[in-house]
Order: structure tokens, then sequence, then C-alpha cells
């Protein structure tokens, strides 16, 4: 046990916590920035079974804050190289890397073979249905995002609210860092938060992170934070969907307003257009867009003349 003497000497950890994390199954989502410092932390840490999914590759405008990754890596896949980084940090865990997406199609196997799931996609439509199926399952949510000069990092679900609970509306912004920017250290500080919160949770740590958002700036080098425990989950929402997973009785909107259609029984139309001439009675509605935020924003609009069940369609995480 060399390898982990230094965090076995804690009171907190021990033995018998040690062996806790060897026999931990964590479902890794996203190896871009978030988690260049979340999966060689957990490795390192002795984490039994990680499954790391990412379906993008090494970029060069990736490198300043995914530093998981070098220059030769660059076109290569993201989940490979950080799977074969963690099993250099440590051979003796199990490292399973899935170089595609994570789709409302694949995501309820993983989840519900998972003791604790780490977003680190910084997708909307990922989180939330991350958040969704680990509500259903039980399973311990540990969220992150990180954009500009803040961030946040929050545990949900597995007993706590989920992430509908504490932000049940469409967010306000659709940035990204490819848009807005972000800085190398301001995503490490925050993985790094969230790694700690994943060893919290799998090591039973008490206060538990379960409940606990903590937010991060960078300008002002602080955090604050306050816990969520009595948050109450939203009588509604708008669930994600795959492409696969829209039935022949759906009726398709893509609103996007070019590219092909997302679905053959699709067609094009604005969130107006469909408030105007909404679905019959009984027939389910799916909005479709690129990222999910456009189609949430449209459900929302919808919903309060329409009473119908809406589904929503991330052409990016289907």
């Amino acid at each position: 046990m060399n390898r982990y003497a230094r965090q076995m000497i804690l009171p907190e950890v021990g033995a018998p916590g040690q062996h806790r994390l060897a026999g931990a199954r964590v479902l890794v989502v996203g190896a871009g920035g978030l988690g260049a410092p979340v999966l060689p932390l957990l490795a390192g840490a002795g984490v039994g079974r990680i499954t790391i999914v990412d379906g993008d590759v090494v970029s060069l405008s990736n490198l300043h804050r995914q530093t998981l990754f070098t220059a030769a890596d660059c076109d290569r896949p993201k989940a490979q190289v950080a799977g074969e980084r963690c099993r250099a940090i440590n051979p003796e865990i199990a490292i399973e890397a899935l170089p595609h997406r994570l789709t409302p199609a694949t995501a309820p196997e993983m989840v519900a073979d998972a003791d604790l799931v780490l977003d680190c996609a910084d997708s909307y439509a990922v989180s939330y249905l991350l958040s969704d199926l680990c509500l259903a399952e039980g399973v311990p949510l540990v969220s992150a995002s990180a954009l500009g000069l803040g961030g946040y990092v929050g545990g949900f679900c597995g007993g706590a609210p989920s992430l509908r609970a504490l932000f049940p509306e469409s967010p306000d912004s659709g940035a990204s860092c490819a848009t807005a920017g972000v800085l190398g250290p301001v995503v490490g500080a925050i993985g790094a938060m969230q790694a700690q919160m994943a060893l919290n949770v799998l090591l039973g740590l008490s206060p538990s992170p379960l409940g606990l958002m903590v937010r991060y700036e960078g300008l002002g080098l602080r955090s604050t934070s306050f816990r969520f425990d009595g948050a109450p989950e939203p009588a509604g929402g708008f669930p994600f969907v795959a492409v696969s997973q829209l039935q022949t009785q759906d009726h398709i909107i893509d609103l996007r307003t070019d590219g092909a259609l997302l679905h053959p029984q699709a067609r094009r139309a604005s969130a107006i257009e469909v408030a105007a001439q909404p679905p019959a009675p009984g027939t389910r509605l799916a909005l479709c867009c690129a990222t999910g935020l456009r189609a949430w924003r449209a459900a929302e609009q919808i919903s309060e003349t329409w009473p119908g069940e809406i589904v929503l369609v991330a052409a990016s995480a289907s």
C-alpha cells in the first residue's frame, strides 16, 4: 500500500477508506478541461474502476486548459488518451475509455452501473440528462461547469435534490468556452474541487457534499458555498431523448434553420409557429436544436398554452 501511504495516514481514509475507493465504480463524462484534473486525481487516489466517456478529439485550442494532453495528442480521441494517462499513473486500477458521445440512448445503462457519476461534459443537455437518470437510480452526481473567470461545482441526487431542483429553468446564456473563453487555472481549480467532492462521497465523509453548491471566482480568488438540501423537485421538466428514441407518432419539430433534418419525420418551424398550431391532444411534441437550449426555451414558451408532453433533442448529444 506504499502508493497510497500519504492519504491512508489521514483518519478520514485509513485502510477501510482505501478499500472503499478500490471497490468504487465511477463514470466520468467528459475528458476535457474539467476531466483533466479530475481523472488523474481519481486514478492516483486508487478509485478501482473509472469509465471515461468523451466523443471529441484533442485540438490545439484545448491545450491551455486540458492539461492531460500534449501537442503530440492532437487529433487523437480524448477518451483514449486520457485512459492511457490514467493507466500510466496507476496500472493497478481498471480504466475503460469510450471514445463516443454520451447520448440519452446509451446513458441509462452506464449510470445504473456506477456508484458515482461525474459530469465534466460542459453541456446543458448532458448535465440534465445525467441528473434525471441519477435521480431515478439514486446515484450521486457531482456536476461542474467553468466559463470565463468562474464556475461552480455541486453535489446532486443520491438522496440530495437534483440539478433541476436548483436550476429548474432554462439557462440564461448559451455561451461556451469556444464563444466566451475561459482561463486554464479556473478550470483546474473547479476540476480539483470536483475530484475532492467525488472522494468525499466515495469515502462517506461528513458533512456530505451532496446538497452542496460551491461557486468559484478566479478574478477575486475566492469561493462561496451554500446548501440546498431542502430544494423541492420541480413538478415538471422537459427530458432529453435521443433521435433513435423518437416515435412515429411524435410531432417532431427541428428548430434549426439549416442543415439536414435530424429525423425523417421532422419539419422546420419556429416556437411561435408551433405555439400557434400545436399538435393534436395526446401527441408528444419533440423539439430539436443543436445544443438543447433553444429547444428548452421553446418548450417553456409552448407549455404556457399547450399542456401536452414535450421532449427535447440536442444534436450535440444524440
